[in-house]
């Protein structure tokens, strides 16, 4: 198991704290350029302005996926201090239960090889119980709750922006530069987020829990650049991750078996109990709330004249509610946790109906709507939306055509049918 790095070139990871401590990092050492590292003139790509000095050093999270790699070799071209860091987050064989099974060991590899390709430094540090603690964990206790979680922006606001930014900071970093793929901009009141210019890649619904202070000292440099352009520079450099298709799963979560890693994280969760009509009518059995998702209609074993939907999840009485689409229609989301990218305060633009679109799954387009507090914040939707699940995220944009600006979010808590 590769520990927290005290100091480590792109060879490898060195030794150092308990990953429950604060990283103890050394002093810093440049990696030993070798016959096949790249220099800056050899660099077939855009050159970008991170807003700091020129040749300041600039931490890039390294996933050891292509989008990651390529921002390590844009920040390396544009002249500046390039150090690549890596997450071990998980053991993926535990994950899944099978041993010899560990995709994650092989992204710290490829993280290692493109570094040693770039002639950067790199640390790999080992934040399995973090990541554990703050996501898995919650992951778990949210789908026994009856919610639905969304790890990413867990692992988001809780690891990367959180404890790698410090991390970043102790390495002496001006900046920390990802492969997300938002935008920065500067605007006249700060730093502001926006969607990325590829419509369909943007990541903005997985960020919205960025802080300001956060935003201050993140860069993205893949935001302006379509995922073809980032593929083109990927080949030209001839990084070893060039074709390495992109993940699809959340990373704890192979194949998508999203009830296996719960039952695995908390023995005898899965527990059966009633399926219920909204009218009240007993419609079945089923073998745990925690298969079952607000707005599902395949799976629910019930043969009716009409199509039938997961309504609502009552995990304390392990009863799943399921009735017709028009069940499912919401106008009114409760929220909680929020956090506020726009101008003023949140409470006070949310007392003031401040209007805006927002985001309830990351598939879908924003759709207008306005702020509320009645002693709690809440969104309105213009026209009602289904399957709103507790859990999911409701992301706010600005209102004007293309909701460029992403003005923060919240945790959709409890929902209010039309």
């Amino acid at each position: 198991m590769t520990q927290t790095s005290n100091r480590a070139p792109s060879s490898g990871a060195g030794r150092g704290a308990s990953p429950l401590e604060k990283p103890r990092l050394g002093p810093y050492v440049a990696a030993a350029m070798t016959t096949a590292a790249l220099t800056p003139s050899d660099l077939d790509a855009p050159r970008i302005d991170l807003g700091v000095p020129a040749g300041a050093r600039v931490i890039v999270a390294m996933s050891g996926g292509v989008d990651s790699s390529v921002t390590a070799a844009l920040v390396k071209h544009s002249g500046y201090d390039a150090v690549g860091v890596t997450l071990q987050l998980y053991d993926h064989g535990v994950a899944i239960q099978r041993k010899g099974a560990c995709c994650a060991g092989q992204d710290i590899k490829d993280a290692r090889a493109v570094a040693d390709r770039l002639g950067i430094p790199h640390y790999v540090l080992d934040y399995e119980d973090r990541f554990s603690q703050s996501v898995m964990e919650d992951f778990a206790d949210t789908y026994l709750s009856g919610a639905t979680p969304i790890p990413c922006v867990r692992c988001n606001e809780r690891v990367k922006f959180r404890d790698l930014l410090d991390v970043a900071r102790d390495l002496g970093g001006a900046a920390m530069a990802t492969g997300h793929y938002i935008r920065r901009v500067d605007g006249p009141s700060g730093p502001e987020l926006r969607r990325a210019r590829d419509a369909g890649r943007d990541q903005s619904y997985f960020l919205f829990s960025t802080t300001r202070a956060q935003l201050d000292y993140l860069r993205f440099p893949l935001g302006d650049l379509p995922k073809d352009d980032v593929r083109r520079i990927a080949a030209a450099l001839d990084l070893p991750v060039a074709a390495k298709p992109d993940s699809q799963d959340i990373c704890f979560v192979p194949e998508g078996k999203y009830a296996a890693v719960v039952e695995r994280l908390r023995p005898g969760a899965t527990e059966p109990g009633d399926i219920m009509h909204v009218d009240g009518a007993l419609m079945g059995t089923h073998q745990g709330v925690i298969h079952y998702t607000v707005g599902q209609r395949r799976g629910l074993g019930l043969s009716t004249g009409e199509p039938l939907f997961v309504v609502r999840l009552d995990a304390a009485n392990r009863r799943v509610i399921v009735g017709p689409r028009e069940a499912l229609m919401v106008r009114t989301i409760r929220l909680k946790e929020t956090s506020w990218l726009g101008d003023g305060t949140f409470e006070n633009a949310a007392r003031a109906g401040v209007p805006l679109a927002v985001k309830v799954r990351s598939t879908r387009p924003p759709a207008p709507g306005r702020l509320a507090f009645d002693g709690a914040p809440a969104v309105i939707l213009e026209t009602a939306e289904e399957g709103v699940a507790p859990g999911q995220a409701c992301v706010f944009y600005s209102p004007e055509a293309g909701h460029d600006r992403v003005l923060g979010g919240g945790w959709i808590a409890a929902t209010e049918t039309a």
